[in-house]
């Protein structure tokens, strides 16, 4: 059997004083990909059509609040939707070699966000919102997630591709998922974390125990 896996991200790598607070990635895990296009597709013809018109593809932060709503509520329906966050909290990092090589903070996270996603018996398809990283930097990555999410996993064959959010319905429900969580822990705004009712498993970074209580 297959399953798809979709990851986006809200927030920024800055460490500037004009940089957000957190980063988060979010990564979307599902049995049949067909079922969100289907989605994405009855949202534009029927309730948002208005909303969506001329619309190239769905994002969170240029959604109307009803959207956003919908789309968390399409996915409450997906009996076996699992989603999986890491949230970077900048002001705990004190790893200065992160701090300066981006890339390796990047891959450094997303490994983490894979160590935690535990999949057996299964091939799995990855798709992540395209980079404009160089095609080594991309290769790079593409070996330090497979080794980190087969950790845990008796994954079959697995597939790694860097796509446009517009052609992946996937990614798009990635961004939605990273953008909420990202007002959670960036803003203290739970309002659509609240809404989730599919399984999701949170990870923050720099750990800390206070961060049971610390967030709505």
């Amino acid at each position: 059997m297959l399953k798809y896996l979709y990851i986006d991200e809200s927030g920024d790598l800055g460490f500037s004083r004009g940089s957000s607070e957190v980063l988060v990635i979010s990564a979307l895990l599902v049995n049949d990909q067909k079922r969100l296009d289907r989605i994405i597709k009855n949202l534009r013809r029927h309730k948002h059509k208005s909303d969506l018109e001329g619309a190239t593809e769905l994002k969170a932060n240029r959604s109307s609040p009803a959207l956003r709503k919908s789309v968390i509520g399409k996915l409450n329906e997906i009996e076996d939707a699992q989603a999986f966050h890491i949230i970077l909290v900048k002001e705990r990092l004190r790893n200065e070699d992160l701090k300066d090589h981006k890339d390796k903070l990047y891959n450094y996270m997303r490994g983490i966000l894979a160590y935690g996603i535990v999949i057996d018996n299964h091939d799995l398809e990855v798709r992540i919102d395209k980079s404009k990283g160089k095609q080594f930097l991309l290769d790079d990555f593409n070996r330090y997630f497979e080794n980190h999410i087969r950790e845990n996993s008796s994954i079959g064959r697995l597939s790694i591709y860097h796509s446009s959010s517009e052609s992946f319905s996937g990614i798009q429900f990635a961004d939605f998922l990273a953008w909420s969580v990202f007002q959670k822990y960036n803003w203290y705004n739970c309002e659509y974390t609240n809404l989730f009712n599919f399984e999701n498993s949170y990870n923050i970074f720099p750990s800390r125990e206070e961060d049971k209580t610390k967030w709505c």
